[in-house]
């Protein structure tokens, strides 16, 4: 089976003077293989050959041809006549939490939109929910569809965009979560994600981690027998995480739940099983069977699913144990004495520091507690009120919020901060890994939150500086491209022997690139310290104590996991001191 898809958001028309029209052989010869609709093509999928003509003439990568094994043959929805397609969908256990893996645009969004009621499954052809309900009749999702339909199961959602919520609606956080205080359990979810001291704030006075919190507790707090849990990781700290993971473990005790997450370590932590999502995104995307949480995210990881036979990467994500290089052999960059940084209700307290030529420091630490503040007054963008700060070095910095305050394309802003940008050592270490190809003829202004964000990593190391300095690169990215983010700026400290400073509240992303780490503690909102940089074991043992967690390498990918909460192996570590372990080293 051949689909073909076209992005009507990259279509432009006019630009390219509707070329897809001339270069498609089936349109030269009668067959209308192209058609236009307002001012737009349409593809007819049933006289499509699959020459690819279309594909590599269209300037804006908007055209997708896609070959599809048959069993594929009807999808459950699709977004009108050349839009994107989800092939199955995933059935909500009782008693469980199911995650939903896979990248962005893939639909995993759409698949909880239909599951919790918000969209009927259209089945490719405009099908009411009476066709859907018996195509799928026979089997547990028929039966949950048709539970769905008659509100004979109720739901609630937690949605993925939680900056939307001040435009639907004005008022307190307390008038809001009062009114989905529906089991009366608005006061203990309260206290465990720490919103008590926001409820007389002004919802539109929130901040994204705010906001995220309140969305959780909302949705958690009503009575409904299936909740589903669009991305809770976003804008919150790790432990901010933990806590929203702890209070829908509890929910799911008694209820079913679904959660949609790109943070492994919170996913392997929060889940009883998985379903992977594998496709093209913005394309298709294809949901497979459940899995067990810990054999679902390793095949993620490996890029093979047996079960399925499908390969969706040609290489898998590997996490190394790294034996840490002896400081003797690594020439310092830098050194700074202690400094002291102080606002009206917050002081950053730095202690001396060392940073070394060629490595990469994770920095880990609460919201609020100064680690964007140190970021900056590495990058000279502000100056410390105590101490001194003189590093004498050449600094690119990516801030944290973002924004695209130039009309040049993709291709002009990155060919302005580097002249090397058709070297194909530019090519191959930056802009492929990174999927810059398909935006380079966006406008920047154009661009979105995770677009832009690949855009500022590959641009902050375009520049020619003696140190990188990133503040949250994995925002708004999902697992493939966190992974490869990590493994790009890796690669580039490690070639151009030039030194990295990455904060980030992933812990994968920090363990798959870091050979050093900073641990920031303190009061949030009053008082951080600043400890200097130390070896990955050192770090993450004072940084998991802190949390209350501990974690073991798995045997068979050697990626983090988190160990389960009083589990023989949590008990263990927790009285040798052991946070961090190697499981090869377990009892």
């Amino acid at each position: 089976m051949r689909i073909a898809v076209i992005n009507r958001d990259r279509c432009q028309p006019k630009k390219c003077v509707r070329e897809c029209e001339y270069f498609c052989p089936p349109v030269r010869t009668g067959d209308e293989t192209i058609t236009f609709t307002d001012g737009k093509p349409s593809i007819t999928e049933n006289l499509c050959v699959g020459c690819g003509i279309c594909v590599r003439k269209c300037p804006f990568g908007a055209i997708a041809i896609i070959n599809l094994p048959d069993e594929l043959e009807n999808p459950t929805h699709r977004y009108g006549e050349n839009g994107f397609a989800l092939y199955g969908l995933p059935v909500p256990a009782a008693g469980k939490v199911t995650g939903l893996l896979g990248p962005n645009g893939i639909g995993k969004s759409t698949a909880v939109a239909i599951l919790s009621g918000l969209m009927a499954p259209n089945l490719g052809r405009g099908a009411s929910w009476g066709e859907a309900i018996e195509t799928f009749s026979g089997s547990a999702l028929g039966d949950y569809l048709r539970r769905v339909r008659e509100k004979g199961v109720k739901t609630a959602y937690k949605p993925q965009n939680v900056d939307r919520i001040p435009k639907s609606f004005s008022g307190t956080v307390g008038e809001l979560l009062k009114r989905t205080d529906e089991r009366g359990a608005l006061k203990p979810l309260s206290e465990k994600l720490r919103i008590s001291p926001l409820m007389d704030r002004e919802i539109s006075s929130l901040s994204g981690g705010e906001l995220q919190r309140v969305a959780i507790v909302a949705c958690a707090a009503r009575e409904a027998d299936v909740y589903f849990f669009d991305e809770i990781s976003p804008y919150l700290d790790i432990y901010q995480r933990i806590n929203a993971a702890g209070a829908i473990r509890e929910l799911a005790q008694t209820r079913s739940v679904m959660v949609v997450e790109h943070d492994l370590a919170l996913l392997d932590l929060l889940a009883d099983g998985v379903h992977l999502v594998y496709g093209t995104p913005g394309a298709y995307g294809v949901i497979t069977r459940p899995k067990g949480v810990r054999v679902g995210i390793n095949q993620y990881i490996k890029g093979y699913f047996p079960e399925e036979n499908v390969r969706v990467r040609s290489e898998p994500i590997v996490f190394e144990v790294r034996a840490p290089r002896a400081e003797k052999d690594v020439p310092i960059l830098a050194e700074y004495g202690a400094f002291t940084k102080s606002y009206s209700s917050f002081q950053l307290e730095a202690e001396p520091g060392v940073i070394r030529r060629g490595e990469v420091v994770g920095i880990l630490g609460p919201n609020g507690i100064g680690k964007s503040t140190y970021i900056k007054l590495l990058a000279g963008v502000e100056e410390p009120t105590d101490g001194l700060l003189q590093l004498k070095l050449k600094v690119s910095y990516k801030p944290q919020y973002l924004k695209a305050d130039t009309d040049l394309s993709v291709e002009g802003f990155l060919r302005r901060i580097n002249r090397e940008f058709d070297s194909s050592y530019y090519q191959s270490e930056f802009v492929k890994p990174m999927g810059i190809e398909k935006l380079l003829d966006q406008s920047m202004e154009e661009l979105s939150g995770g677009e832009l964000q690949r855009v500022a990593i590959v641009g902050c190391l375009s520049r020619d500086a003696d140190l990188y300095l990133l503040d949250e690169p994995s925002a708004h990215l999902d697992v493939e491209q966190r992974m490869m983010a990590a493994k790009v700026m890796r690669r580039f400290a490690e070639s151009a022997e030039r030194s990295v400073l990455v904060v980030d509240h992933d812990i994968y992303l920090i363990d798959l690139l870091s050979e050093k780490l900073m641990v920031f503690d303190g009061e949030e909102g009053k008082r951080g310290v600043a400890h200097p940089p130390v070896d990955m074991r050192e770090g993450m043992n004072r940084f998991l104590k802190g949390i209350g967690i501990t974690f073991r390498r798995d045997e068979d990918t050697r990626r983090p996991r988190v160990n389960k909460p009083g589990s023989r192996l949590d008990r263990y570590q927790r009285e040798t001191g052991e946070h961090y372990y190697i499981a090869a080293d377990a009892p």
